[in-house]
């Protein structure tokens, strides 16, 4: 599932405590919104904790850069946006089980334009799968010893999952209704007509002449307080929709949705070529964030600015709303792979990984071709150490359990204050190598807009710009060598005490994360030029 849609969770959680006592009280305070490129700032000269970009180009001034195939493993992507334009990969390939294929592949999709977009968790489908076989059955009964033991793990995680669906259902729904209801309400109170948006800003100049006038008022106050001043209701109608959606779909999940579109069976990892070349769905908004984070053209003076300059961007589908297939995983990265990308951004996770060879596979194969694999830590707050998401380089077989072309990106606040790893973070001293920015993110959206967000999602393609910077200017050094290079970037920040994400207890930076520190461009590229390069 996309990471920043995780995210929605904990701020629908926190709104959802506050709402019914505060419709009638103040409303909420505000902070100003930070600089739109701030991920891309440096600490001391511009007062935010970015990358250091500006001084990462400064020290490129004069070098010659080759071009770099970065794959965007994601929910698709808007490929007619205008900020990407002469960014996106061209298949110069005809492939015959990739028919039509011009920007990169839809693992999910099918027959007549259709595609798989709206699934359930992993933990759902396998439940369903599984339960008819043991759901009466106790493990001295059971006579796959091996598989009931998996069985119990995801019924464990069923049960957690459809409880909460279940609750946040509940105690959703009305408030998506209220914000439906009132939107008309608070449009015709500003003058505007049915096709236009209105924000915070907007709604702080209500007049509340009255009680129902302060409730509605505070209610759309309270809706945009995760967020920046620009954000619409539409994004926030969108995207609470889009979360119901998906607690729907774990309740009642249409659990042929992929036979019926898609065709394939994915309990079969060759059982036949499948999807589709059609990138741009509903849900696509996610990818074209991430791609615009990785390679936006720079210098346009539209939209963002990328973190890399020389980049092709290869859009590859297959994160649906709801968990991936481990099938779409592993046939992705190896898409990727054979279709010459040197970096893979994946932005994506799920608790249960029914076919994690497969993956693990795909993982070791990227690695035996010098492909770099940077994927988001996830943003439940856990202890990746204890509790671990899928994909990741704990190798089933025992092979590895740190592969050197892997890195795990956690999400940084803005300043070096007691927020910044996040309050939604995932951690680990092992697992999660290191932090990047990650809150109030602005990039690219779909039908050329802009868009606000949080999560990991968006630090690990700002690391995967990172690494394409690297490459393009320093072709010969590896993979091994690039995610050193970001490794030793990120200074230790011995004795910043942080709030350990999901809690207000103070905790030293440098325990949530193996390099203890956040991602630097500028000190990266330093490091990366004096590397000889290993690369085959």
């Amino acid at each position: 599932m996309h990471k920043s849609l995780k995210y929605f969770i904990s701020s629908l959680v926190a709104f959802l405590l506050v709402i019914h006592t505060a419709l009638a009280q103040q409303a909420p305070a505000f902070q100003p919104d930070p600089p739109k490129n701030w991920f891309a700032l440096d600490l001391k000269a511009d007062g935010y904790f970015g990358i250091s970009l500006n001084q990462a180009y400064e020290f490129l001034q004069g070098k010659k850069s080759q071009t770099v195939v970065v794959a965007i493993i994601d929910s698709g992507c808007d490929t007619l946006q205008r900020d990407l334009q002469g960014v996106l990969w061209i298949n110069p390939k005809k492939d015959k089980n990739y028919p039509g294929d011009v920007h990169g592949w839809n693992f999910l999709g099918g027959a007549g334009r259709k595609c798989d977009f709206n699934e359930t968790e992993e933990e759902v489908r396998q439940y369903h799968k599984l339960k008819d076989k043991y759901l009466s059955l106790t493990e001295a009964t059971a006579p796959d010893k091996k598989e009931y033991a998996f069985w119990t793990r995801v019924k464990t995680q069923y049960d957690s999952t459809i409880t909460m669906a279940r609750t946040e259902l509940a105690q959703l729904s009305p408030v998506m209704n209220a914000l439906v209801e009132t939107s008309g309400y608070v449009r015709h109170l500003l003058n505007l007509k049915n096709d236009q948006t209105f924000t915070r800003a907007d709604v702080e100049h209500i007049a509340a002449k009255n009680d129902t006038l302060a409730q509605v008022k505070n209610l759309w106050l309270l809706a945009f307080s995760q967020d920046v001043s620009t954000s619409t209701n539409v994004k926030v109608i969108k995207e609470m929709n889009e979360y119901l959606t998906k607690l729907n779909n774990d309740i009642s999940p249409d659990l042929e949705a992929r036979k019926r579109i898609v065709g394939d069976n994915p309990d079969s990892l060759h059982d036949k070529p499948y999807g589709s070349n059609v990138l741009k769905f509903d849900d696509a908004s996610h990818g074209t964030e991430v791609a615009g984070l990785v390679g936006a053209k720079r210098g346009n003076g539209y939209g963002i600015d990328g973190v890399a300059d020389n980049v092709k961007l290869m859009i590859i589908k297959a994160v649906p709303v709801g968990d991936e297939y481990d099938k779409d995983e592993a046939n992705a990265i190896h898409f990727a792979v054979d279709h010459g990308a040197k970096i893979i951004n994946m932005s994506f996770g799920k608790k249960i990984s029914p076919h994690k060879a497969w993956v693990d596979e795909a993982f070791k194969y990227a690695a035996a071709h010098g492909v770099l694999l940077i994927q988001a830590a996830g943003n439940d707050n856990q202890d990746m150490d204890v509790k671990p998401e899928y994909p990741n380089d704990i190798f089933e077989d025992g092979s590895a359990d740190d592969a050197d072309n892997v890195i795990n990106v956690g999400a940084s606040g803005l300043k070096p204050d007691t927020s910044l790893g996040t309050e939604f973070s995932n951690y680990g001293k092992k697992n999660v190598d290191v932090f990047a920015p990650g809150v109030k993110i602005t990039s690219i959206d779909m039908n050329a807009e802009t868009i606000t967000d949080d999560g990991t999602s968006f630090s690990s393609p700002i690391v995967t710009g990172i690494a394409a910077l690297i490459l393009e200017y320093y072709p010969d050094l590896s993979a091994k060598q690039i995610k050193q290079a970001i490794m030793e970037s990120a200074t230790a920040l011995t004795g910043t005490m942080v709030y350990k994400p999901g809690t207000h207890s103070l905790v030293d930076f440098t325990t949530l994360c193996k390099t203890g520190g956040i991602a630097n461009a500028y000190l990266a590229l330093q490091i990366a030029s004096k590397m000889q390069g290993e690369r085959k």
